[in-house]
């Protein structure tokens, strides 16, 4: 199901999009009909319009239209809200024009299992603090690295610092405190909740820069995003690392202790 604006959205609706491809987005998990970090996706939005758009919605009419894609559907499911000009542009003959939102409901996802195994790659992803679409390399470099019998791509930047992966932030573990990669890239709403509520439970974190020479230094490795607080990491190009169960417990028993939002 896909509403434009809070109404069904018709082939009209979604042809501006598909073939102008500037646009950004968030993805959320509902349960209960309820979502974790409602103030993070309304920021993200909000901040990622106004840099490619130089206006926003407001708040009041997001929600609006959260809620009219909730109405009716299962109480458990995923949403992807993707902000977008009817116009291709953001003026027409010199006159700004309202951004719209499309919001698709699909079902309630979780992520993979895993662990999983990670292949570096060089890769600097444009606009990295912004959730944009088409983002052609993102899906290249997952493509190479699953034919190369990984199952992933992590990004390392042209200073030699790890960044984020191809869907995923990154996060590493010492033994002692959760270690977040300091580099350009997207901040995750996930990851804004972890941080935040680790935090909160009195759990050392620290920003470091990381580079492959730092990794056999490190206790454990794990991704996030909208589908799960944390997904174990055995193993980053040759180096292994074994489980690290306390380390996937911390990561989520703190997003668990972020409280649900109604929209």
């Amino acid at each position: 199901m896909v509403q434009r604006n809070g109404r069904a959205a018709g082939a009209e609706d979604l042809a501006p999009l598909a073939f102008a491809g500037y646009a950004h987005f968030t993805a959320m998990q509902v349960r209960g009909g309820r979502v974790r970090g409602l103030d993070l996706h309304l920021d993200r939005l909000r901040h990622a319009s106004m840099a490619l758009f130089g206006r926003a919605l407001p708040d009041d009419r997001v929600r609006s239209y959260l809620r009219s894609a909730l109405a009716g559907g299962p109480s458990d499911l995923s949403l992807i809200a993707t902000v977008y000009s009817p116009a291709g542009e953001f003026t027409v003959a010199g006159t700004e024009v309202e951004p719209a939102m499309l919001v698709r409901a699909g079902a309630a996802a979780s992520g993979p299992k895993g662990p999983l195994a990670l292949m570096t790659v060089e890769h600097e992803r444009m606009l990295p603090a912004l959730k944009h679409v088409g983002e052609v390399a993102k899906t290249y470099f997952l493509r190479q690295a699953v034919a190369q019998g990984y199952d992933d791509a992590a990004f390392v930047d042209r200073r030699g610092r790890l960044s984020e992966a191809s869907i995923w932030n990154l996060a590493f573990w010492d033994g002692e405190a959760v270690v977040w990669p300091m580099a350009e890239m997207l901040g995750g709403t996930t990851m804004g909740i972890v941080r935040r509520q680790l935090e909160r439970l009195g759990v050392a974190q620290r920003m470091q820069e990381l580079t492959r020479a730092d990794l056999p230094g490190l206790a454990g490795a794990a991704v996030m995003n909208s589908w799960t607080p944390g997904v174990a990491v055995h193993r980053i190009d040759d180096l292994s690392w074994p489980e690290a169960p306390r380390f996937l417990e911390l990561l989520h028993r703190a997003y668990e202790a972020e409280p649900f939002s109604t929209p």
